[in-house]
C-alpha cells in the first residue's frame, strides 16, 4: 500500500495537472456515484490526509479516494487515451481542456461536502505530513494502549497518519526497537514519532524512498525487503515475520542484534 509520502507527491502532480481550471469531462464510474455531475466545476486543490486523496471542487463538495493496494492515478495529456489498467478497471476520470486525471481500481470513491470532509478522513490521528501536524497528539495516542505492540501501534492510522511497513520497519531499526517491544516499554516515544516525521518529509519530494540516503537499488534501506540477508552494521542475518491483528498482518523486519 502506497505510504503518506507517495500519497502526498500523487497529489501534488494531480493538483498541478487540475487546480485552477473547469473540468471539460468528469466520469465516476461506481454506482453510487453515476449520477454525479462534475463537468463545469472547478478544481480547487487536491491534498492529502494521511494516504487519502481530497479533490475539492468550486461548488462545496469534495471527491474522496484511497488506493489501498491496487488503486492508482495517472495523469496525461488531453487527446490521448488514458494509461493505466485495462477501461474496465478505470474508477474515475477528471479532465480539463490540456490534462486527464484517471483513477484506476480505487476501492474508495466518494463525493462529501467539503465541510463535512470529517466522514471520510475524521477518524486518522494527527498527519505526518499535514499542515496541522501535532506531535504532542500523535505521542498521546500512541501511548494510550501501552500493553500493544509499538509495530501494530505505528500503522494504525488512527494514531499517526501516513505511516506504512517501510516506515514502520526502518523507524523502529533506527531507534534500536524490536517491532514487538509494548508500546510502555518504548524509551523515549516522543524521539521515535519525530524521527518518523523528519524521514517521511526528507522522502516526500521523490517516488524513492530511502532511510540510508542511498538511492540506488538494493541500498535503500537497513532492514526493510531484506529478510535473510546481513545487517549493515553488525552482520546478522536480518529476521521478518507477519504479525498484526486479524486480517490486518503485515510483514516486519528487525536485526535480531540491534534491536533486541
Amino acid at each position: 500500500m502506497p505510504e503518506g509520502d507517495t500519497v502526498w507527491l500523487a497529489c501534488r502532480r494531480l493538483h498541478a495537472a487540475l487546480a485552477g481550471r473547469p473540468l471539460v469531462r468528469a466520469e465516476l464510474r461506481v454506482p453510487s456515484l453515476a449520477t454525479a455531475d462534475l463537468v463545469g466545476r472547478t478544481v480547487l486543490e487536491v491534498v492529502s490526509r494521511g494516504k487519502h486523496q481530497l479533490f475539492r471542487f468550486d461548488d462545496g463538495r469534495t471527491l474522496h479516494s484511497h488506493l489501498r493496494m491496487d488503486g492508482t492515478w495517472r495523469i496525461s495529456h488531453a487527446g490521448r487515451p488514458p494509461r493505466g489498467g485495462p477501461p474496465h478497471e478505470l474508477r474515475a476520470l477528471l479532465a480539463n481542456a490540456d490534462q486527464v486525471a484517471a483513477g484506476y481500481r480505487l476501492p474508495v470513491l466518494e463525493l462529501l461536502p467539503t465541510d463535512e470532509e470529517d466522514r471520510g478522513v475524521g477518524h486518522l490521528g494527527p498527519d505526518l505530513l499535514g499542515p496541522d501536524w501535532d506531535l504532542d497528539e500523535a505521542v498521546r495516542r500512541l501511548g494510550a494502549d501501552p500493553g500493544r505492540a509499538i509495530g501494530e501501534a505505528l500503522l494504525d492510522q488512527r494514531n499517526l497518519a501516513g505511516l506504512g511497513t517501510f516506515y514502520r520497519a526502518e523507524i523502529c531499526f533506527l531507534q534500536g526497537i524490536q517491532p514487538r517491544r509494548p508500546v510502555a516499554d518504548v524509551p523515549n516515544l516522543r524521539r521515535l514519532v519525530d524521527r518518523a516525521r523528519r524521514l517521511i518529509m526528507a522522502n516526500r519530494e521523490r517516488p524513492e524512498q530511502t532511510s540510508t540516503g542511498d538511492l540506488r537499488s538494493g541500498a535503500r534501506s537497513y532492514v526493510y525487503g531484506r529478510a535473510g540477508q546481513p545487517c549493515r552494521r553488525c552482520r546478522t542475518m536480518i529476521k521478518s515475520e507477519e504479525f498484526g491483528p486479524d486480517g490486518q498482518e503485515r510483514l516486519s523486519y528487525w536485526c535480531p542484534t540491534c534491536q533486541p
